[in-house]
């Protein structure tokens, strides 16, 4: 029995990064089938998301489209 397996995209910024392309982001979000898992907002404004992504090229496309993002870092694992 063949195991699927998920995929995690974890993006975060600064509050000023979000706040220049925070609108981006959620576009960039919403062309992939991803499921939003966890989003964070410190008190000092940065942001963390997690997305769940079921295909890796997907979570690979994700990624680097927040990176081309300034201010963005946006990393993908095996969950």
């Amino acid at each position: 029995m063949e195991t699927e397996v998920m995929w995690l995209v974890t993006i975060s910024c600064s509050g000023d990064a979000w706040k220049r392309n925070g609108t981006t982001c959620k576009a960039i979000a919403d062309k992939y089938q991803s499921t939003c898992i966890s989003s964070k907002k410190t008190p000092d404004g940065q942001r963390f998301m997690e997305y769940k992504v079921e295909e890796v090229g997907d979570a690979e496309s994700f990624q680097d489209e927040c990176l081309s993002l300034e201010g963005f870092t946006a990393s993908f694992e095996a969950l």
